[in-house]
C-alpha cells in the first residue's frame, strides 16, 4: 500500500498503482508525547499527530509513504523521519519526497516534469496506466460550478482539522465553504490536458501551473477574491494557526482585496488548530453579527 502527506502531490501516479490508501491522517485530539521528543514545537499541529502514530506501528502495513515539498512541515517531517529510521527509533513504510517547483520559467517546468516521471518510475505506473489514471481524474473533476445561493461563509487560511469551525458556522445560520486538511491533501487540482503531450508532460504541466501552496507565484490577493466569488460568500473568516508561518506575508494582500469586495470579514491569526482557544464561538458571534 502506498499513502501522501502534503497537498499538491501527483495523486494520478499514485491512484494508478492500484495501491493507493489515500492521505496519511491521524487522530489529532491524541496525545503525542513520544513525537514532542523529537520535533520541534514550530511544526504544523498535524505532524506530531502522525509522526506519534507512525511510531507506534499504525502504519506499518503500508509500504511507501510519499511526501510533499511543496508543504514546508511535509518537507521537513520528511528528514525527520528519515533520520529517525536510520537510527532505528522507528520503521514503518520507506517515505519518498516529490519536489515541486513552481516558479514560472521553463527549467521550473522541466524540473517538474522529470520530478513525475521519477516517481512514475519508482512505483511502476507506465504511461498507459497514467493515461487512464488521469481520464477517470478529470471526469471527476468539475469544469463549470456556479456560486451557490444563499448565505455562504468563506472558511480562508489554515485547513481546519476536521468540520468543527464549519460546525460553528452553520450554527450561525450560514453554509461553510472551505477545506479540511485532509481535503486538502485530497485535491487533484484543475483538469489535466491530455491533448496535446504524454501523460507525464501533462501532469507535470498541471501541477507547476497550480496557484496553491506557498511555493506558488499567484497573486494572493487575485486568490482570495476568487475564492469569495467562487463560494459566493456574504462573509468571510480568514484563520490562521500560530505554526502557519508560510503565509504570514500574504496577509496583508487578502484583508485588502476583502476590504476592496466589501465583503464582512473576520480575521483570526496566531489561533489554535483545535479551536481551543474560542474560537468558534467567535466566529458564530461574528456571523450572527452580520447575519442580513
Amino acid at each position: 500500500m502506498i499513502a501522501s502527506i502534503g497537498p499538491l502531490l501527483p495523486l494520478e501516479i499514485l491512484e494508478a498503482t492500484g495501491r493507493y490508501a489515500g492521505p496519511l491522517l491521524a487522530d489529532f485530539d491524541a496525545p503525542t508525547p513520544v513525537a514532542r521528543r523529537w520535533l520541534e514545537s514550530k511544526f504544523a499541529p498535524w505532524a506530531p499527530c502522525v509522526l506519534e502514530r507512525w511510531a507506534a506501528g499504525a502504519y506499518d502495513g503500508i509500504e511507501t509513504a510519499v511526501f510533499s515539498r511543496a508543504d514546508d512541515t511535509a518537507q521537513r517531517l520528511y528528514y525527520y523521519i528519515c533520520e529517525l529510521r536510520r537510527r532505528g527509533h522507528i520503521k514503518g513504510p520507506e517515505p519518498v519526497i516529490f519536489d515541486l517547483a513552481q516558479i514560472p520559467r521553463q527549467s521550473s517546468l522541466d524540473r517538474t516534469i522529470a520530478q513525475v516521471r521519477s516517481l512514475a518510475d519508482r512505483l511502476g505506473v507506465d504511461d498507459a496506466a497514467l493515461g487512464n489514471a488521469i481520464e477517470v481524474s478529470n471526469q471527476g473533476r468539475s469544469t463549470i460550478v456556479e456560486p451557490p445561493v444563499g448565505l455562504n461563509c468563506l472558511l480562508a487560511g489554515t485547513p481546519t482539522p476536521d468540520g468543527r469551525l464549519g460546525d460553528a458556522v452553520r450554527r450561525a445560520g450560514f453554509v461553510p465553504h472551505g477545506v479540511t486538511l485532509e481535503e486538502e491533501w485530497s485535491d487533484p487540482g484543475p483538469q489535466v490536458d491530455l491533448s496535446c503531450s504524454t501523460p507525464v508532460e501533462a501532469l507535470g504541466r498541471q501541477l507547476h501551473g497550480r496557484t496553491a501552496g506557498p511555493r506558488s507565484f499567484a497573486d494572493p490577493a487575485e486568490l482570495m477574491a476568487a475564492k469569495v466569488r467562487a463560494a459566493g460568500a456574504s462573509a468571510v473568516v480568514l484563520w490562521r494557526i500560530e505554526e502557519d508561518e508560510a503565509y504570514a506575508w500574504h496577509l496583508p494582500a487578502e484583508r485588502r482585496a476583502l476590504e476592496e469586495l466589501g465583503v464582512p470579514h473576520l480575521v483570526m491569526t496566531r489561533r489554535d488548530w483545535l479551536g481551543r482557544d474560542g474560537a468558534p464561538d467567535e466566529i458564530r458571534k461574528f456571523l450572527e453579527g452580520v447575519k442580513p
